[in-house]
C-alpha cells in the first residue's frame, strides 16, 4: 500500500524554474484547472526526503500523511529564456516543443464514422445541464436532489471512463452530450460523447503550437461554453472557436492573441467565455505592439490596449465593444442581476472591474492583487446580494466588496491581517451557502486546506487539512491531507476533488467540518491496484442528471451520484 499511495500524490516537476516568495519559500509556478486557472506547487528539497523527514521549504516536521510523497527541487536559475540572444531561444523554443510533444498523449482511437445523431439525446429524466464553467448558475451549485451519502471504500458506482489528452478544463454537458476539450501532440480536440454512456459522437480538431514557459500541460485551460446550438472553445494558444454543438462544424473562429495583440501571459489564456443575451463576453487583454515585444514573463513592463474584455456577436464572432486596459487573469466572467440591473465581474490581472454587459460600460475598478509579478489572479469573483468576494492567495488575500451603479466600496479586505487571512483562494471558486463561503485556501499543496468564512465579516469559522479515510485495498483507516481542492454544493452537501484524486463528500455547515463520505477511485493492473484519478486533478467536478465527472491526469471518470428513480 506504500507504494499505491506514493503513486497517488508522488509529483515530478523537473524541469521547471524556481522562484523564491516574499516569504523565503521555494516554489514553481503550475497552470491548473477549472477555469484554467494557474496553480503553484511547493517544493521540498531532494536530500530531506531522506533522513531528516521534514519539508525543507515549509518547516514541516514528520513525514506527509498517507503518501503524501515529497517533489524533487526543480533546477534553480534562470527561466525558459531568460537573457537569451536569439538562436539560444530558438533552441530553447525547439527543446521546449519536443518535450511537449513527448508528454502529450498519443491518438489512442480513430474518430467517430458516420453522421452523429441530433436531437436531445438525454435519457435520465431528472436532473439539469451543466452547460458552462460552475454550472448553470455559475456557482458551482446542483439543485439536484437525492444523492448517495454512504459511499464503499471505492467510491461511487463508475458508470463509464475515458483516456483524455492534456488538458485542466472540466467538460460541460448540454442535451445528452458531453463537451471535453484536450490536447493530443500539436492538435488541439474537442470530443463529443454521450454524456451518459461515454460513446464518441464527433470529434473537431486544430493545430497547436502553445508552449507552457513553466513546462507544464500545453492542453486548454478553459472548459467548452454551450449556448443553444453552439459550443465555444477557448485553447491556450488563444484560438476562439465557435462549433456547431451537434456537429462539430466550425461557424466561426478568430485568433485573439493577432487580432488584440496579447502578450504571452504565465500560463497561455485560461478564462472560460460567458454568453449573455446575444454576446460572448471573454477576458482577452491585449497590449499595444511595444508590449508585444516584450520577453514572455515581462508583465511588469505590459501595458493594455483597451482590449481587456471584448464581446463578440456570439453568432458571428464581430466585435460589439472592448473596455478597459487590464490584462487578462485566469478567471472568468460572472454574471449577476442586482437591484433590477444587470452586471459582469470580471476579476482581471489588477483587480475587479465591474461593467454593464451589454453596454460594456465600466462602473468601477478595484485594484487587488498580490505584489509579486509571478502572481495571478485565478479564482472567480462571488456575488451574493450586492456584495462581491474576491480572493487571490499570492499575498493581499480576499476582500468583501459592496457595488452601487458607478461605484463600489470594501466591507471587509484581508489586505492588513499579515500571515491571518481570512482566506486565500488559489484557482478554486468559493461557494456560498447560508451566510458563509466554503473554498480551498493556500497556496500550496501542503500548505492548503478548506476553510469555512463568514460572509459579512470573514470570521473562519472552521478550517481542516486533513481527513481519515479507509483504505480501499487493505481497509485499514488512514489520514490524507486535504491540499489544494475543488468543490461542488448538491443538497445539502459539498462534493470535494483534492488534486490527487481524494474525493469526499461533506456536509455543509458552519459548526464543523463534517465528512460523510470519502473514497479513493482505483483500477485494476497487473501490478495491483493503482489510482483512478491521478494528480493534477485540478478541474471541478460536474454533476448533471445524477451523474458525477471528475477529471485527473489523462483520465476523465462518470459516477453515478444520483440513482435513477426505480435502480435502488
Amino acid at each position: 500500500m506504500r507504494g499505491v499511495w506514493a503513486a497517488i500524490l508522488a509529483i515530478a516537476i523537473a524541469g521547471c524554474g524556481s522562484d523564491t516568495s516574499s516569504d523565503g519559500t521555494s516554489q514553481s509556478t503550475a497552470p491548473s484547472a477549472a477555469s484554467g486557472a494557474p496553480s503553484t506547487i511547493s517544493t521540498a528539497q531532494a536530500a530531506d526526503s531522506g533522513s531528516s523527514g521534514k519539508a525543507a521549504n515549509r518547516g514541516n516536521s514528520g513525514d506527509a500523511p498517507s503518501g503524501l510523497g515529497r517533489t524533487s527541487k526543480p533546477p534553480s536559475g534562470a527561466k525558459n529564456g531568460e537573457n537569451a540572444v536569439p538562436d539560444e531561444q530558438a533552441a530553447i523554443d525547439d527543446l521546449a516543443k519536443q518535450k511537449a510533444r513527448e508528454n502529450s498523449p498519443v491518438v489512442d482511437e480513430p474518430p467517430p464514422s458516420g453522421p452523429p445523431p441530433k436531437g436531445d439525446l438525454r435519457t435520465r429524466k431528472t436532473g439539469s445541464d451543466w452547460p458552462r464553467f460552475l454550472g448553470p448558475t455559475g456557482d458551482s451549485k446542483s439543485s439536484e436532489k437525492g444523492i448517495l451519502t454512504k459511499w464503499p471504500a471505492k467510491g461511487p458506482k463508475i458508470v463509464w471512463q475515458r483516456r483524455l489528452g492534456e488538458g485542466y478544463g472540466a467538460p460541460t454537458i448540454n442535451r445528452g452530450r458531453l463537451y471535453e476539450f484536450s490536447r493530443f501532440g500539436d492538435t488541439a480536440r474537442c470530443t463529443c460523447l454521450k454524456s451518459e454512456t461515454g460513446e464518441p459522437l464527433w470529434r473537431f480538431e486544430y493545430a497547436t503550437d502553445y508552449v507552457d514557459p513553466f513546462q507544464y500541460s500545453g492542453g486548454p485551460r478553459c472548459c467548452p461554453v454551450v449556448d443553444e446550438d453552439r459550443v465555444y472553445l477557448l485553447g491556450a494558444e488563444g484560438m476562439l472557436h465557435c462549433l456547431d454543438a451537434e456537429t462539430g462544424e466550425v461557424r466561426w473562429k478568430l485568433d485573439t492573441i493577432k487580432k488584440f495583440g496579447v502578450a504571452q501571459n504565465f500560463f497561455g489564456v485560461g478564462g472560460s467565455p460567458v454568453v449573455d443575451g446575444e454576446l460572448l463576453i471573454v477576458m482577452i487583454g491585449g497590449s499595444p505592439p511595444e508590449s508585444q515585444d516584450l520577453p514572455p514573463g515581462a508583465l511588469d513592463h505590459v501595458k493594455g490596449n483597451g482590449s481587456g474584455v471584448v464581446a463578440f456577436d456570439k453568432k458571428t464572432g464581430k466585435v460589439v465593444y472592448q473596455i478597459t486596459d487590464e490584462l487578462a487573469s485566469y478567471a472568468s466572467p460572472v454574471l449577476a442581476d442586482i437591484a433590477g440591473r444587470r452586471w459582469c465581474f470580471v476579476f482581471a490581472r489588477g483587480g475587479l472591474v465591474g461593467f454593464e454587459p451589454q453596454s460594456g460600460k465600466v462602473d468601477f475598478h478595484f485594484p487587488w492583487r498580490a505584489n509579486l509579478l509571478e502572481s495571478v489572479n485565478a479564482s472567480n469573483p462571488v456575488v451574493v446580494g450586492n456584495r462581491v468576494l474576491i480572493s487571490e492567495t499570492y499575498g493581499p488575500g480576499s476582500a468583501l466588496v459592496e457595488v452601487e451603479p458607478g461605484a463600489c466600496r470594501a466591507i471587509w479586505t484581508d489586505a492588513e491581517k499579515g500571515r491571518n487571512k481570512s482566506l486565500q483562494t488559489h484557482w478554486n471558486t468559493p461557494i456560498y451557502v447560508d451566510g458563509h463561503v466554503y473554498a480551498s485556501s493556500g497556496r500550496h499543496s501542503n500548505g492548503a486546506g478548506l476553510r469555512c468564512v463568514e460572509w459579512n465579516t470573514g470570521k473562519v469559522a472552521w478550517q481542516a487539512d486533513s481527513v481519515p479515510f479507509r483504505d480501499p485495498i487493505d481497509g485499514e483507516q488512514k489520514e490524507a491531507l486535504l491540499s489544494r481542492s475543488s468543490l461542488l454544493y448538491a443538497d445539502g452537501h459539498f462534493v470535494c476533488l483534492t488534486e490527487f484524486g481524494l474525493l469526499l463528500l461533506i456536509r455543509a455547515t458552519p459548526e464543523k467540518f463534517d465528512p460523510a463520505a470519502t473514497a479513493y477511485l482505483l483500477e485494476e493492473a497487473t501490478d495491483g491496484p493503482r489510482p483512478l484519478i491521478q494528480y493534477p486533478a485540478w478541474a471541478a467536478p460536474v454533476l448533471s442528471h445524477g451523474l458525477l465527472y471528475i477529471r485527473g491526469k489523462g483520465r476523465l471518470v462518470c459516477l453515478e451520484l444520483i440513482p435513477e428513480v426505480g435502480s435502488q
